[in-house]
C-alpha cells in the first residue's frame, strides 16, 4: 500500500474530532489486518497522537476518593488516535 492509499483509507475509517482534525479508533485499525502496521506508521508520520480513555484526575462525588487508574490501564495502548486538521493535505 502506498502512502496516498493509506491516507485515503485512514480518512474513510476516521470521523471528525472536536479539534478540527480527525479521530480513528484502534479497533478499526486492527480490523484492517495486515495493513494495520502501515496505518499506525502513517498516523505517526502525520503527527497523530494516541489518546486513552483513562481518567487522569479523580472525580468528585461519593466514590471520588476511590478513583484511581490501575497500573494495567496506565500502560495500556491508546484507544484512539487524533490527527491534526492538516494531516490529509
Amino acid at each position: 500500500m502506498g502512502d496516498d492509499q493509506i491516507g485515503v483509507l485512514v480518512k474513510r475509517l476516521s470521523r471528525p474530532h472536536g479539534s478540527g482534525g480527525r479521530v480513528i479508533e484502534r479497533s478499526v485499525i486492527l480490523a484492517e489486518g495486515a495493513s494495520s502496521g502501515a496505518i499506525l506508521g502513517w498516523i505517526s508520520e502525520h503527527q497523530g497522537v494516541g489518546e486513552s480513555s483513562a481518567r487522569s484526575t479523580p472525580a468528585g462525588g461519593l466514590h471520588g476518593m476511590r478513583a484511581h487508574v490501575p497500573a494495567a490501564a496506565a500502560n495500556a495502548p491508546a484507544k484512539r488516535f487524533v490527527l491534526p486538521a492538516g494531516a490529509f493535505e
